[in-house]
């Protein structure tokens, strides 16, 4: 298993992680199998999305901030409720074909790490399973 660490810069942003796991997986000679993508955290996430125009991250962290209002009362109140509920909704991994030791997302696809509770030092854990 690979780890990736993580130092976020606001409450609320997406890490394009992409090029970091392109890096890993030529490092350790991984070919052919199946990448998962793992946060480790309560209050963060993974996605893939598109990573072209970086106003898409900005209207995913509008529309789950829209949707998912920090200042909203919840019945478990830590001051990052919001943060639990927004991790729970994109998922903590993503699962992706690696093919002669690339991985097989579009053209405009990226792999992200979504963050909701920043500033933090945050892992992702990387496990390959294949050759």
């Amino acid at each position: 298993m690979l780890t990736l660490n993580i130092n976020t810069s606001a409450r609320c942003q997406f890490v394009d992680i992409t090029r970091d796991i392109e890096s890993r997986l030529a490092a350790h000679g991984l070919s052919d199998g199946i990448l998962v993508v793992f946060t480790p955290h309560t209050t963060s996430a993974i996605t893939i999305n598109e990573n072209a125009d970086p106003d898409v991250q900005t209207d995913m962290n509008a529309f789950l901030s829209k949707l998912i209002p920090a200042a909203k009362e919840f019945r478990h109140y830590e001051g990052n409720s919001d943060s639990h509920i927004k991790s729970s909704l994109v998922g903590a991994s993503e699962t992706i074909i690696v093919e002669n030791g690339k991985m097989l997302l579009g053209t405009w696809q990226g792999i992200y790490f979504c963050e909701f509770d920043g500033p933090r030092q945050r892992k992702v854990y990387l496990k390959f399973i294949g050759s």
